[in-house]
């Protein structure tokens, strides 16, 4: 059993920062690719940025310049590292990850958290 738990989100003003994390636990094997998405109310999920587990990163172009992704693959953890927090930024922010866990070291699956939320407003 393998889970995903984001957490750090909140209200924040415009022009602010936020640090969300992204912990794993469980019975996991290694980790792969680690990515953060969000859902702004009533769109879709959408891509925010990934890194590897050898720490290549990619963002979304929405967003660079401005969030920073990284990770400790040590203690299974990943952050988000938000600055300069702009109303289009709320949203729910949603970890997922690629795991290949102990009970099954032939299968990579994909696994997601429950989901932070983060509100920007003044």
């Amino acid at each position: 059993q393998v889970q995903l738990v984001e957490s750090g989100g909140g209200l924040v003003p415009p022009g602010g920062s936020l640090r969300l994390s992204c912990a794993a636990s469980g019975s996991i094997s290694s980790i792969h690719a680690m990515t953060w998405y969000r859902q702004p109310p009533g769109n879709k999920r959408d891509f925010v940025a990934s890194i590897t587990h050898g720490g290549t990163t990619n963002y979304a172009d929405s967003v660079k310049g401005r969030i920073t992704i990284s990770r400790d693959n040590a203690k299974n953890t990943m952050w988000l590292q938000m600055n300069s927090l702009k109303p289009e930024d709320t949203a729910v922010y949603y970890c997922n990850a690629r795991i290949r866990t102990l009970a099954n070291i032939d299968f990579i699956g994909n696994y997601w958290g429950q989901g932070t939320q983060v509100i920007v407003s003044s």
